[in-house]
């Protein structure tokens, strides 16, 4: 499991575009944001490279989670 932090989610419609944006990845077999954390967790074998770029896309700024 990866997880990464994502700036500036800040409600429920900004959890749900991360969320479809990463799960519309192929090698992506779920995505759970945590809201309050500002965490996002991705279950699959995608690469952290190839998971960064559609969260940027949508507007955020992502970073690996401590």
């Amino acid at each position: 499991m990866l997880k990464f932090k994502v700036d500036g989610m800040t409600c429920g419609r900004c959890a749900q575009t991360v969320t479809k944006a990463v799960e519309a990845l192929p090698s992506v077999e779920r995505a759970s944001v945590d809201l309050t954390a500002g965490e996002v967790s991705i279950e699959g074998n995608a690469d952290e490279s190839v998971i960064r770029k559609p969260i940027e896309d949508a507007g955020y700024d992502v970073r690996a989670a401590a």
